[in-house]
């Protein structure tokens, strides 16, 4: 329908308005029925399971919960995994906001590379990092194998027991890249301006870092730190191979409780303790990430990012990508030449030997056929998070009321305190703190009843339970489109006579694409390392990846190191070149 003039009609047009008040002109918006599908999904697959746990936690009585709160074991088990979370996200910081800073003001050759180099580990699947860090650092990793062949030594000269200082070494590998990218995001667009007045006013360079700069970035930083140690707080499988026996975290112990010493009361109740520290912290993250989102004086990267001069910017630049290429590269390098390096010297050999059943036992599952399972697990895992992520990021991403639907208000909007935005969002939130263990344990309870008991065997039951931890991704991927996204878009289809549904497919899909790709490609890429939801809840015929490398590295023998270095290879391959393809195409805004 065209104007007077034989334009498209404005959408401040007194009949659009008129149209609207009437109600004939629909939202531009997913249809409301649809949000019901995220919260009746984390009710049914997250909060019920969650009840579970809760009600086996009080089978007794709180005689039972209260005999667990007692013992000092359980406060020795939860202070070190704080205390161990608490050194990871030190040290995390202490190596990442040199980078976030180097990145988000000089431009230099090969800043997009380094930039995917270092989100790879991310990634990673844990079973992964682990395996990679003992093939460089372990007694027979490159640096000992290549120190005793240059020295001629009948033992590994390196001795790194498995303990504390691999696992803190493989959680800044592992979370270096949530600093980056969070902090250096936030960094990229803050107009340098306001540290060239405070030094007008007379302040030194450092001054103004300090009282200028670093409160600024303050939210930023804390949303990181908050997030490196829900990380390091649930880490489960970089503890559990590279920690050693004597090393219990809530999360270790939480499994040993339950698949070795079978005591799922015990187990419930650690489950319980873990996912209320979780509830705050996630509810502490949401809080910092909603004021990172806020505009402060910011500019277009391309505006901030400069070319380094003088010796010492140079001398910052190339110390960063150093630690870059030996911290997070030299272990995957590490890991694919290990893979390589058999009795023969370099080969394929245990490439081609996951195939062989040199035992002979008849219940040999080939890691051809897990890498199978993984691939169709991740690929079901995608299409279910984008089903409940689509409609969760637009009811997080919707004005709240009052605000108004307008560019402005709709690009600018922060929910008002009163608003259940914050609420919901780190109710969708939490399962991404929420250990995946706990996770497997509360479907393994939640399915304990005769009635339910069938689905246990569901190849369904996977996917669901990789869903919850990757739909969080899905959402921050959308949500920076979202908010940044134009209504009018909409209303001029609305006036042309376009439905809401065919407005969405025509108008705004096209726009959302890219972030729904790149949740699509997280979700992906979670699900195939997802490890310890899988270890419980996977059947012995039907492992996946991770889980058949967990059980190679605990075989012994040189042959079975080889294929699990070999397995982890070929997921990690897999993992990355599945980042690399969602740095392609990640649409510009949030990092997370």
């Amino acid at each position: 329908m065209l104007n007077d003039s034989g334009n498209l009609p404005s959408t401040d047009d007194p009949r659009l308005k008129q149209r609207a008040r009437r109600g004939s002109l629909p939202q531009f918006n997913i249809q409301h029925s649809t949000f019901s599908i995220p919260i009746i999904f984390i009710a049914l697959f997250f909060l019920y399971p969650m009840a579970a746990i809760l009600r086996l936690s009080f089978a007794d009585g709180l005689s039972g919960l209260m005999a667990v709160l007692a013992d000092g074991y359980t406060w020795r088990v939860l202070g070190f995994s704080a205390g161990q979370a608490a050194l990871s996200t030190l040290l995390t910081l202490a190596a990442g906001l040199p980078g976030a800073y180097v990145f988000a003001r000089y431009e230099f050759p090969g800043k997009a590379l380094l930039r995917a180099l270092a989100g790879v580990p991310f990634v990673m699947p844990t079973v992964v990092v682990a395996a990679a860090l003992g093939a460089l650092l372990g007694p027979r990793g490159l640096v000992n194998t290549g120190l005793q062949t240059l020295l001629g030594l009948a033992g590994p000269p390196i001795r790194i027991p498995n303990g504390l200082g691999l696992v803190l070494l493989a959680h800044v590998f592992y979370n270096y890249t949530v600093v980056l990218r969070m902090v250096g995001g936030f960094w990229a667009n803050l107009d340098p301006r306001l540290e060239q007045a405070a030094a007008l006013l007379g302040a030194s360079r450092r001054r103004a870092l300090w009282e200028v700069t670093l409160p600024l970035l303050a939210p930023a930083i804390g949303a990181a730190a908050l997030l490196v140690f829900i990380f390091s707080f649930t880490s489960f499988g970089v503890v559990v191979i590279l920690g050693g026996p004597r090393m219990a975290t809530l999360e270790v112990e939480i499994y040993r409780q339950t698949a070795q010493l079978l005591r799922l009361d015990v187990a419930a109740t650690l489950a319980l303790l873990q996912a209320a520290c979780t509830l705050a912290m996630s509810l502490a993250y949401t809080r910092l990430a909603a004021r990172s989102a806020v505009p402060l004086d910011q500019l277009p990267r391309s505006a901030v990012a400069r070319r380094p001069r003088g010796a010492g910017q140079r001398l910052l630049l190339e110390a960063n990508a150093l630690l870059i290429l030996l911290l997070l590269g030299a272990p995957l390098a590490a890991l694919a030449l290990r893979s390589l390096i058999g009795p023969d010297g370099l080969g394929l050999g245990y490439y081609l030997a996951l195939g062989e059943n040199r035992s002979g036992s008849a219940f040999f599952v080939p890691p051809t056929v897990a890498l199978a399972n993984s691939l169709r697990i991740a690929a079901a895992t995608a299409a279910i998070a984008l089903t409940v992520g689509v409609p969760a990021a637009y009811m997080l991403a919707a004005p709240a009321r009052g605000q108004g639907t307008g560019d402005r208000a709709q690009s600018n909007s922060v929910p008002c305190p009163l608003s259940p935005v914050p609420f919901l969002d780190a109710l969708f939130m939490l399962p991404l703190g929420t250990s995946a263990v706990t996770l497997g344990l509360g479907y393994l309870v939640a399915l304990s009843t005769p009635a339910l008991a069938g689905l246990r065997s569901s190849p369904w039951l996977i996917p669901l339970a990789h869903s919850l931890v990757a739909m969080p991704f899905v959402i921050r991927s959308l949500l920076p489109t979202l908010r940044g996204r134009r209504p009018r878009l909409g209303e001029a289809a609305a006036l042309l006579g376009a439905g809401p549904w065919r407005a969405w497919l025509y108008v705004e899909l096209p726009l959302i694409a890219p972030a729904i790709i790149t949740g699509a490609v997280f979700a992906f890429t979670v699900s195939l390392g997802e490890f310890g939801a899988s270890l419980l809840l996977a059947r012995p015929d039907a492992p996946t990846l991770p889980v058949m490398i967990f059980r190679y590295l605990g075989q012994p023998g040189a042959v079975n190191y080889g294929q699990a270095m070999a397995m982890s290879s070929l997921l990690m391959l897999t993992t990355a070149l599945s980042f690399l393809a969602l740095e392609r195409i990640r649409p510009p805004g949030g990092e997370f």
